[in-house]
C-alpha cells in the first residue's frame, strides 16, 4: 500500500463514519451554550459551568474505561459510544418539545456524552494503529484532520443558520443522528478484529488505572507533547464559552455571525492538513512540530480585542483562520508521532489517559476562567489565556525523536 493511495475499504468505513460524526458534532458547535444562553438565559458563570461539568465529570467516569477498553474488541466499544451519545443527546429535543428542558438535564447529557467520547478515542485511536500500517499513518491522520477542518468549517454556519430557522435543538438532533450513521458505518467496516493480547508486560493488574499515565510521563518524547497538548487545548477551550458570550450577549452579533467567525476560518485547517505531509517530508517532523507549535501560539490573545460590528468579525476571521491553519498542520503529525510512540498492547489505556487528562484540564480551566471573568471581566480573562499560550512552545520535544520499534 503506497503512501498517499488508497487505504483501503475498512479504512474508508472508518474515514466515513468518522466524516458523518465530525460534521454533526459542528452543526452543533456550542449548541448546549447557545441554548443556555438564548432558552434558559443562562449568565457567563453558567455557561462556563456548563462546558466544564460535562467534561470534568465525563472524565472522572472515563478513568476505568481505558483499561477495560484495552482487552476487548474495539468495534463493538465504538458502536456502543456512539449509540449512547445518540440516545443521550436525542433526550434534549424530546424534553425541549415538552416543555421539561433543563439546564440540569444539559449537564447530564454533557456527561454521558464526553464520557462515551473518551472511550470511543480510546478504542478508535487503538483500532487505527491495526487497520493502517505505520508507514500510512501521517496519511491516515492527516485525511481525519482535513475532514475534521471541513466539517469545522461547515458546521458552525450551517447549524447557527438552522437554529435561527428551526429553533434552538435544531443541530442537536442532526449530532445525535451522526452519531446513529456513525455506529453503522463502523459496523459496515467489517474487520476481523484479533483478540486482544495480554501479555506479561501489558497485563492489566487489579486495581491499576494509572498505567497510561505513567507510560506517557515517562515517555521522554510522549511527556513534553502531553504538556504542551493538554495546556493548549485547555487554554483555548477555557476562553471559548468567554468569546461567545462577548459575542453574543456584549456585542449583539447574530447567531449566524458567530457561526461565520469560526467556522469559515477553518477553511485554513482544511489547507493545513493538505500540507502537513509535504511539510514532514521536506522538514523532518521534529521540526514541524516545534515551528507549527511556536506559530499556533501567537494568535488567542487577538480575541481579547474583539469590537462590534464588522471590524470585530474581520479581527474574529483572521485571528481564526491563522489559529487554524497552524492546527491543521500540527494536529496530524502530533497524532502521528503519539501513535508512533506507543506499543500496540498499551495503545488503548495510553490514548484514553490523554482524553481524560484533556478533559479534564479543559473542565478545570473552563470553570476557572468563567471565574476570573466574573472577577475580571470578559476581556481580561481572555487576554489573561491568550498570554499563557505564549509560553506553551517551551513546552514542545527539544530534541528529535525516532519511532519506537515495539510500536509497529
Amino acid at each position: 500500500m503506497s503512501a498517499g493511495g488508497s487505504l483501503g475499504h475498512q479504512f474508508g468505513w472508518l474515514w466515513a463514519a468518522y466524516a458523518v460524526s465530525t460534521f454533526g458534532t459542528w452543526l452543533a458547535f456550542d449548541a448546549f451554550a447557545l441554548i443556555a444562553i438564548l432558552v434558559l438565559h443562562a449568565g457567563p458563570a453558567e455557561v462556563s459551568a456548563l462546558a466544564a461539568a460535562g467534561l470534568a465529570v465525563g472524565a472522572a467516569l472515563a478513568v476505568p474505561l481505558g483499561p477495560w477498553v484495552e482487552f476487548r474488541h474495539k468495534q463493538p466499544v465504538m458502536i456502543g459510544m456512539d449509540l449512547t451519545r445518540f440516545v443521550a443527546l436525542a433526550s434534549v429535543p424530546v424534553a425541549y418539545v415538552l416543555g421539561w428542558l433543563s439546564f440540569g438535564q444539559l449537564l447530564v447529557v454533557s456527561v454521558v456524552v464526553a464520557a462515551a467520547g473518551n472511550a470511543f478515542a480510546a478504542a478508535s485511536g487503538a483500532f487505527l494503529k491495526t487497520l493502517v500500517p505505520s508507514s500510512d499513518l501521517l496519511v491516515a491522520n492527516g485525511r481525519f484532520e482535513a475532514t475534521r477542518w471541513t466539517a469545522t468549517a461547515l458546521g458552525p454556519p450551517l447549524g447557527t443558520a438552522a437554529i435561527g430557522l428551526f429553533g434552538p435543538v435544531t443541530a442537536v438532533v442532526a449530532d445525535a443522528l451522526s452519531f446513529l450513521l456513525s455506529a453503522m458505518g463502523i459496523r459496515a467496516i467489517g474487520a476481523d478484529e484479533q483478540p486482544p493480547v495480554r501479555t506479561a508486560e501489558s497485563r492489566l493488574r487489579a486495581g491499576d488505572l494509572l498505567d497510561g499515565w505513567r507510560y506517557i510521563l515517562t515517555h521522554p518524547t510522549l511527556r513534553p507533547l502531553f504538556c504542551n497538548a493538554i495546556l493548549v487545548n485547555g487554554l483555548i477551550m477555557a476562553s471559548s464559552p468567554l468569546v461567545a458570550v462577548l459575542m453574543l450577549a456584549h456585542l449583539g452579533f447574530a447567531p449566524w455571525q458567530y457561526g461565520i467567525a469560526f467556522g469559515a476560518p477553518c477553511l485554513g485547517g482544511l489547507m493545513g492538513a493538505r500540507l502537513a505531509r509535504r511539510f514532514v517530508a521536506r522538514f523532518g517532523q521534529h521540526n514541524v512540530l516545534r515551528t507549527v507549535g511556536t506559530l499556533r501560539a501567537v494568535w488567542p490573545l487577538g480575541l481579547a480585542f474583539v469590537g462590534p460590528g464588522a471590524a470585530g468579525l474581520v479581527l474574529v476571521l483572521a485571528v481564526q483562520f491563522g489559529l487554524v491553519t497552524c492546527m491543521g498542520v500540527f494536529n496530524p503529525v502530533f497524532a502521528t508521532v503519539r501513535l508512533d510512540q506507543v506499543p500496540v498492547e498499551r495503545a488503548a489505556r495510553t490514548l484514553s489517559a490523554w482524553s481524560i487528562s484533556s478533559n479534564a484540564t479543559i473542565a478545570a480551566m473552563t470553570a476557572l476562567w468563567g471565574l476570573l471573568a466574573a472577577i475580571t471581566g470578559l476581556r481580561i480573562a481572555i487576554a489573561i489565556a491568550g498570554l499563557l499560550i505564549l509560553a506553551t512552545p517551551l513546552l514542545l520535544p527539544r530534541r528529535p525523536y525516532f519511532v519506537s520499534r515495539c510500536a509497529t
